[in-house]
């Protein structure tokens, strides 16, 4: 999702908002709206929203909240339903910043978590690396990507992941070998209590040019297949073994139900779009009707890729 013009001029200081941690570097926003934040363009308000200036002001930040504060990561708000009610704690947005990508060798590339995985694809082609084109189309960040296994095209983010950084709330860093986690179709598996910084990812060598042209035939694919240009979350439901959930929701009849301002996208069935005046509560009423009549028709309970966060009816 791209900033508003003018958006970091207006952001005040931390250390203006909150004199008790005056040494922290990072931008904080009170009661922010959080619709500008999300891919549906829908939510509430958080109380806190702060985005860091670095790792280090990350862990400065981590280690002065209150031990009970909620506490949610948000990197460019794909897969993430926050309700019209808000939510009651503290938000760490990751656009714009925890962003960096480096090569660590000559088949390696280190990721920070606030990183697009359109951007990681694009610079593994500009390296001769190859493995990781199928990133230009997830909506999201490697953040997002590392905490649900995020796949397309026959791709996964996991089985490319050497090591991961790892943060918890008193803000200790880790660093953890892929063998510490459990990962398999959209799920991940690992140590409570921590939320993920970075990842050192592995990757082929490979002809930049040709991974290049990898990365535009997907990219051509999906907007030939998906809606793109209008607010959505991508995928809302995990295809269910052997089958597809697009397939499920078109045989139930249900393209183009809509419900309020929300909408089953007519161009493919597992995208919810925002019609423009939709609300958190529309989208989450729609997914529960999907998933009924679908049920209903196939005896098929769909599960959801999409995290709902705050109070919903």
């Amino acid at each position: 999702m791209v900033e508003p013009a003018g958006r970091e001029a207006t952001m005040p200081r931390l250390a203006e908002c909150a004199t008790a941690m005056p040494a922290l570097r990072g931008e904080l926003r009170q009661n922010e709206p959080l619709a500008r934040y999300t891919s549906w363009r829908v939510g509430g308000p958080a109380k806190r929203l702060y985005r860091p200036a670095d790792a280090q002001d990350l862990v400065l930040f981590l280690s002065g909240m209150d031990a009970d504060e909620p506490l949610f990561w948000l990197g460019l708000g794909s897969n993430l339903l926050i309700s019209d009610a808000g939510f009651a704690g503290t938000l760490i947005h990751t656009q714009g910043c925890l962003n960096n990508i480096s090569l660590v060798s000559d088949q390696a590339i280190r990721v920070e978590a606030g990183a697009s995985c359109a951007k990681v694809a694009r610079f593994a082609s500009r390296q001769g690396l190859v493995g990781a084109e199928f990133l230009a189309g997830i909506p999201g960040t490697l953040g997002g990507a590392l905490a649900m296994n995020a796949g397309a095209w026959g791709g996964e983010t996991w089985p490319l992941v050497r090591s991961v950084r790892t943060i918890d709330r008193q803000g200790q860093i880790r660093e953890r070998a892929q063998a510490e986690f459990r990962y398999g179709y959209r799920q991940v598996d690992g140590p409570d209590g921590e939320w993920f910084l970075g990842a050192d990812l592995v990757l082929e060598p490979g002809d930049t040019e040709a991974a290049q042209a990898r990365i535009r035939e997907l990219l051509d694919q999906r907007a030939a297949t998906q809606p793109t240009g209008v607010p959505s979350c991508g995928s809302v439901f995990r295809n269910p073994a052997g089958d597809h959930a697009a397939r499920l929701i078109e045989a139930a009849g249900l393209k183009g139900t809509r419900l309020g301002g929300a909408e089953v996208s007519p161009k493919h069935a597992n995208f919810i779009i925002n019609l423009g005046d939709a609300t958190a509560a529309d989208i989450a009423g729609l997914i529960d009707l999907v998933r009924t009549e679908v049920e209903r028709c196939s005896g098929i309970r769909l599960q959801t890729e999409v995290r709902r966060l705050g109070a919903f009816a």
